[in-house]
């Protein structure tokens, strides 16, 4: 059994927006409330989250999450990587290393974000990891969970996406290659950023984004990543095809 959590379904700046008076950001709807984009996989024996944003700390807390085997990033921006020193708590709670999956240039972004995680004499407290490296080709084997990478493009970027079993998580893509296509064909659950309607450099629009859910067949499809640009989630919930629907914070697929 596979429990999949959002932890945050909001683009860079999250939801509502600092100093903005729109209806999205002034909504009294919780699901209007998104913090930065990340997922808590579960199964009874493993517990992994994708990327860790600005709001790491407070999703933790709000899910009562008490133990993470390992994180895996997709990319890194700073809305994904930037709440990773708080990973210590986990540190102190299970007395071992984090277990951080990443690919070689990901690496060398956290190595320069992080310098204190990675000193040869280290300030005590500070976050101990066990960097692994990513081989996009091959499967990334955390525990009982099994992830698939899926390369997308980022505008010039390579981001990467996950299946795990018939679920597949993808955020920050613009563009998916034929190839990479394939390894989401079939899929149960299509997890597909959709940042707004307009078009825009490095993300999906919401037209996009259901046009390629409708393209890969998958049986249901949840857009995240969202901005204040979208909509209030009533209004555009109103406007989505049958077997696709907005993703919230606190959403739970089991």
């Amino acid at each position: 059994m596979m429990k999949i959590t959002f932890l945050g379904t909001g683009t860079s700046q999250g939801v509502p927006v600092i100093a903005c008076d729109c209806m999205v950001c002034l909504s009294e709807d919780a699901r209007d409330k998104r913090l930065r984009s990340s997922i808590l996989i579960q199964t009874e024996t493993t517990s992994v989250v994708i990327d860790t944003g600005p709001d790491f700390r407070q999703q933790m807390l709000r899910e009562k999450v008490d133990r993470l085997d390992a994180v895996v990033f997709t990319h890194e921006h700073k809305d994904h990587v930037a709440g990773m020193d708080d990973v210590r708590a986990f540190n102190f709670k299970q007395r071992k290393d984090m277990d951080v999956f990443a690919t070689s240039r990901v690496q060398e972004a956290l190595r320069r974000e992080y310098p204190y995680v990675f000193a040869d004499l280290k300030y005590p407290g500070v976050p101990q990891v066990i960097l692994h490296t990513i081989d996009t080709e091959n499967a990334i084997q955390i525990g009982d969970i099994t992830l698939q990478p899926i390369e997308v493009m980022h505008y010039k970027l390579s981001v990467l996406g996950f299946r795990i079993n018939d679920f597949v998580y993808i955020t920050d893509a613009n563009f998916i290659s034929s190839k990479e296509k394939e390894k989401i064909k079939g899929c149960n659950n299509l997890v597909i950023n959709a940042l707004r309607k307009e078009k825009h450099i490095s993300h999906f629009t919401l037209e996009e984004a259901v046009s390629l859910s409708k393209e890969v067949g998958a049986k249901q499809t949840y857009l995240t990543h969202i901005s204040h640009l979208m909509g209030t989630h009533n209004s555009v919930s109103k406007e989505l095809p049958e077997g696709v629907q907005l993703a919230y914070d606190g959403l739970v697929l089991a």
